[in-house]
């Protein structure tokens, strides 16, 4: 009897995470927006791009990005974005960046995402970028150039979070 009710148990629960997939990690947005903002002003930092004026001194706006459903149930709601998770973005882009001042910066901001620890997950995203990955928070890092305008842009992002009820952008 008692092996029948345990059957029973693990059966729902594997097919409950099968419909459901992995839940997503419950986050505070203010928290996830105060992390990518600090990183956003060490990457300008390492940047140090000259004539540059608002490093380590500014705070970017944090977006905000759908994010869907996991598991079985994703394909009843395909397309169909969660209202509760959220995943978040932080990016800027400067014009005008000569080739040996953006990879002199970008040499800087590599060397210190590997010595924190950071793993890099791609190159040449651009004419010259890369992307590094945070473990334990799933944070990215991307650092693209493009030759034709000069154009540095910045992307620091956060995976999906469960955010609080109420949540509004």
């Amino acid at each position: 009897m008692f092996g029948g009710i345990m059957l029973l148990v693990a059966v729902s629960w594997t097919g409950y995470r099968l419909w459901n997939g992995e839940p997503y990690p419950e986050v505070d947005p203010n928290v996830v927006a105060m992390r990518l903002n600090e990183e956003a002003q060490r990457v300008e930092e390492d940047l140090a791009l000259p004539g540059r004026t608002d490093s380590g001194s500014s705070s970017h706006r944090v977006d905000t990005g759908a994010c869907y459903y996991h598991g079985l149930r994703s394909v009843a709601h395909i397309d169909e974005a969660r209202q509760d998770v959220r995943s978040f973005a932080l990016d800027w882009s400067t014009t005008g960046v000569p080739r040996t001042t953006a990879r002199a910066g970008q040499e800087r901001v590599r060397s210190r995402l590997s010595q924190q620890g950071w793993k890099l997950t791609s190159e040449n995203i651009s004419d010259m970028g890369f992307r590094f990955e945070r473990p334990g928070t799933g944070d990215k890092v991307d650092v693209d150039w493009y030759e034709p305008t000069g154009t540095l842009a910045v992307t620091i992002h956060a995976p999906c979070g469960k955010v609080p009820g109420g949540f509004d952008e």
